[in-house]
């Protein structure tokens, strides 16, 4: 599905998905991953919803983010709240949902300048 924002001047945009993969400004992404206005991390350690671990989640947190946006893949899969109590501690709001849900709310959050992270999953 491709879509578009009013505003989508600078910073890394979401611009179209599919079951497998992301294309965010023109490149397509096949593989977990973390997106953020200013950054993109391609090589996101889980590559499956039931690889996720504690580290993953204390990773996002050392970025900074007002929220973070978890896409498990086709099917909207609740992991442990263990997993990501870091996030929960630091004040930091997770929002669970399917990867096409979590494209759609990164591009509305960032273009309402919130300081969002995706992280995306594909199964």
């Amino acid at each position: 599905m491709k879509f578009s924002v009013a505003d989508q001047s600078t910073g890394n945009f979401i611009h179209g998905y599919t079951e497998k993969s992301v294309e965010v400004n023109g490149s397509s992404f096949s593989r977990s991953l973390v997106i953020m206005q200013e950054r993109i991390i391609s090589d996101w350690r889980p590559e499956t919803f039931q690889q996720l671990t504690e580290n993953d989640f204390s990773e996002l947190l050392e970025l900074g983010p007002d929220i973070v946006l978890l896409g498990t893949g086709p099917q909207q899969q609740f992991p442990i709240p263990g997993l990501y109590r870091s996030l929960i501690d630091a004040g930091i709001g997770v929002e669970i949902m399917t990867t096409p849900a979590a494209c759609r709310t990164y591009n509305i959050l960032t273009s309402e300048g919130r300081r969002v992270i995706a992280a995306l999953l594909f199964s």
